[in-house]
């Protein structure tokens, strides 16, 4: 839970605001009170799912709205996972209610195409940038197309293709144009390239900024610098990715030129469903 507090906080400075704990709390416990004991809903992203509705106005309404969405999703044989309850979440913050359907009809339609394209790396990881397909007005294959033209791009430049397809749908969602695309293939020097197995989410995140890249790589640079000095990021969140996503967050938030703020969110809360399955699966191998 440790781990899951400073996330849900990380979600908090995205909008420049100092966490209510207590709003958090009864939020997260609304949730737990109305879920089930399996429900991807429950576990670390529970207090995800609490700090996202904690901000809004009418946060029992939001989660019911929600679950209406996860249930639409579920019946076109979405897997139930984290990702797929943030997706929801995503859809219910972002539509209408009677745009419900033909949003999630979209999403579907953007993952079986992204499925379709990258065949052994594609997944429930996906699921967070269906749902903002869907919400937004691409044309599904056009969208599609454009997506597996930037991955082409891309995969001569990086390691990991289920990595670069996720950057490949952060930078279309962004609006990608080839000159955000060399953005996103200079902005390597951050992950000195020895180091082959992290996400790339964080590129996308800075990718999307209009900001000179030297000037980008040096606030990357001290941001992670300094949250290595930070209590509580020496140790649990000494991983290299941890760091780099809350490095790019902070960054990010840092230049008010980034474009579509929800594009950011939804790199965010994959990148933090990324981090909770992974923290999931280590404690298994350590039990």
């Amino acid at each position: 839970m440790y781990l899951a507090g400073r996330l849900a906080a990380l979600l908090y400075a995205q909008e420049n605001k100092t966490v209510d704990c207590g709003a958090v709390r009864q939020c997260y416990d609304f949730v737990i009170g109305t879920t089930g004991a399996f429900s991807a809903f429950r576990g670390n992203m529970s207090l995800c799912i609490a700090a996202l509705m904690s901000q809004t106005d009418k946060p029992a309404h939001v989660f019911s709205r929600t679950l209406r969405v996860y249930e639409l999703l579920r019946s076109e044989k979405l897997r139930a996972t984290e990702y797929l309850a943030a997706a929801a979440y995503q859809i219910a913050a972002g539509a209408d209610s009677d745009r419900y359907s033909a949003v999630v009809e979209r999403a579907r339609a953007f993952y079986k195409g992204v499925v379709r394209l990258f065949r052994f790396t594609a997944g429930p990881g996906d699921y967070i940038f269906a749902a903002m397909l869907g919400l937004s007005d691409f044309d599904v294959d056009k969208g599609l197309e454009h997506i597996e033209r930037i991955y082409s791009q891309l995969k001569g430049e990086y390691s990991g293709k289920g990595y670069i397809k996720e950057l490949s749908q952060i930078l279309v969602l962004g609006g990608a144009s080839d000159e955000t695309v060399n953005r996103a293939i200079a902005l390597r020097d951050i992950y000195m390239m020895e180091e082959k197995s992290l996400s790339l989410v964080p590129i996308g995140i800075l990718a999307l900024s209009r900001a000179d890249n030297d000037v980008i790589i040096s606030d990357m640079v001290e941001a992670y610098t300094f949250l290595q000095t930070q209590k509580g990021f020496r140790s649990i969140f000494a991983d290299k990715q941890n760091l780099l996503l809350f490095a790019a967050a902070i960054v990010a938030r840092g230049h008010e030129d980034v474009a579509k703020r929800g594009v950011l969110m939804a790199a965010l809360l994959n990148g933090i469903t990324h981090i909770y399955i992974a923290q999931q699966h280590s404690d298994v191998a350590v039990s």
